[in-house]
């Protein structure tokens, strides 16, 4: 799987390879690897909304000078399933690049196994994030 950040292809192999009743259990490690939102965002200012999401979630990308890319998500802790889709790109997309992050596979969530452990609302909903994700970044580099 070299089309994606290493530590993202890497936590996408951990999933794709556990036993289906565990996987549940490992996304929501995930939900606690979303760091709290920057004073400057506070009130989502600039932020954009994703609404494929049964939740209030916010993102936004920002690309660096350096090409890599720091990226922000804000979701309440009563929704844990979607807290997790942002911890896993959070964590998996921690020092990409922005042509890393635009390759990563659209199908992201179903080569984790997600489609067979969540609900299809959910993984629409983590679809989504990413999708908007790697437009912010794409709207950056134009």
């Amino acid at each position: 799987m070299t089309d994606m950040p290493p530590k993202l292809a890497e936590i996408v192999e951990e999933f794709a390879s556990a036993p289906r009743e565990v996987v549940l259990e490992m996304m929501l490690e995930f939900s606690d690897a979303v760091s709290p939102l920057p004073a400057e965002l506070a009130g989502h200012a600039g932020m954009e909304q994703v609404p494929e999401c049964q939740t209030a979630f916010f993102l936004k990308a920002e690309v660096q000078p350096d090409a890599t890319v720091v990226t922000f998500f804000d979701c309440p802790p009563e929704a844990p399933t979607t807290r997790a889709f942002a911890g896993i790109l959070a964590e998996g997309l921690a020092g990409a690049t922005a042509p890393e992050i635009l390759a990563v596979p659209d199908d992201l969530y179903a080569r984790m196994g997600l489609a067979q452990a969540i609900s299809p609302l959910r993984v629409r909903g983590g679809t989504a994030i990413l999708a908007r994700l790697k437009r912010q970044i794409s709207e950056q580099l134009s």
